[in-house]
């Protein structure tokens, strides 16, 4: 067996803050990567190895690095704990357990809620270095703790944009850079009056204001937190049909006939690992979907085009909403055949089309069947009536 990679994780004092178990693995690589600031961290006198920086993409360079040096002693230099949103997991995920070595220092995180007095099983981490600022959104709630893993220097500035245009400006804003370095800095105030320029190391803490809007995780967020044509599954029936999809930490929804995206967004905000693709055919309401998205910070991929044809090539579901074109040819076929074994499809109906063909496939394959009718009190005169809206078919299975 080839001696494993080791993954050595380095404080911003670099050399001086490792441990001799560390000291001694870099000692004994032939070959250092890591990024341009990590390998300047390494004094050349202390270790005599190859070091080559990263490339750029590395996801696609890293199995072409390895396959390379394939052979020789390895080490991988990486910020705090390299498990924690960083390169010791892309590692094991490519190459397993049992081929890597990490030798961690504490996280980012750790230091963050040690300086701060926070508890950390109590604090929502968000790592930005690769996400957009938007995932944000399903994190802020009235009295949250939130840490803030920065891509680099503009993070803070983008975070506290975002506090301000969601209604949380008044939210106790902390930056702390160069955590465990000797020129560490913390620097404390709120995100609406935040400006400063800051290290590209740095944690972003944010302290919710507990007065702050509420804009809840549960399904059936209000209607008109979407943009919308009038295509949108409303607030009620969203709820019933969530709950029938049971949303699962790290699983992939298939949302069809997106629409306004209601069902992959909340899917989506459910935990942060939940995955949604919503297919919608119309280019405007694509567009209008992608905003959406992007304003309810959720995970979601959106494919343009018809289904089932739009479908073809992608990632298995776990989940199938059928919100939109279930009467195209092949459409309940298709969506079946591809759903993974436990998986569930949820298909809503409101016209009698859509209805016959639902009553054929629970007649095939079982499942829940049920009706939801929802009236709404509005004016009538001077007075206060009932309005029924659309009544809707809802039918569930797990495959």
């Amino acid at each position: 067996m080839p001696d494993p990679i080791t993954v050595v994780g380095l404080a911003p004092d670099g050399w001086t803050g490792l441990s001799p178990e560390a000291r001694t693995a870099l000692q004994q690589a032939d070959l250092l990567l890591g990024s341009p600031r990590q390998l300047a961290l390494i004094p050349s006198a202390s270790v005599g190895a190859l070091r080559i920086a990263w490339p750029s993409p590395l996801s696609e360079a890293l199995p072409r690095l390895l396959d390379e040096h394939r052979g020789k002693r390895i080490c991988v230099l990486a910020s705090g704990d390299p498990t924690f949103h960083g390169i010791g997991t892309t590692l094991v995920r490519l190459l397993g357990p049992d081929a890597v070595r990490v030798i961690p220092q504490p996280s980012s995180v750790s230091l963050a809620c040690a300086r701060l007095g926070w508890a950390q099983d109590q604090v929502q981490v968000v790592s930005l270095v690769n996400n957009p600022v938007e995932r944000l959104h399903p994190h802020l709630q009235p009295g949250r703790r939130v840490l803030i893993l920065s891509r680099g220097a503009p993070t803070p500035a983008e975070v506290a944009q975002l506090l301000i245009a969601r209604g949380y400006g008044a939210s106790t804003f902390t930056v702390l850079e160069q955590l465990g370095g000797p020129t560490e800095r913390i620097r404390t105030t709120t995100a609406a009056d935040w400006s400063t320029e800051v290290d590209p190391l740095n944690v972003i803490a944010v302290l919710c204001p507990p007065d702050a809007p509420v804009l809840s995780t549960a399904p059936g967020l209000p209607d008109d937190a979407y943009e919308n044509d009038g295509q949108l599954t409303k607030r009620e029936v969203r709820a019933v049909t969530l709950s029938r999809l049971e949303p699962v930490p790290g699983q992939l929804l298939w949302d069809i006939g997106g629409g306004a995206g209601s069902i992959a967004i909340e899917w989506s905000r459910h935990h942060p690992s939940c995955r949604a693709i919503a297919v919608e055919r119309d280019p405007d309401r694509a567009k209008r979907l992608e905003r959406n998205v992007s304003a309810l910070g959720a995970a979601v991929e959106i494919v343009e085009g018809a289904a089932p044809a739009a479908l073809a090539g992608l990632e298995s579901p776990d989940a199938i909403f059928i919100g939109g074109g279930a009467t195209a040819a092949g459409m309940f076929d298709t969506c079946w055949n591809a759903l993974r074994p436990g998986g569930r499809l949820v298909a809503n109906g409101v016209t009698l089309e859509t209805e016959s063909l639902i009553a054929q496939w629970y007649k095939a394959v079982g499942g829940d069947l049920v009706r939801i009718d929802v009236q709404r009190a509005s004016a009538i005169g001077t007075m206060t009536g009932w309005r029924p809206a659309m009544p809707v078919t809802v039918w569930s299975v797990t495959k």
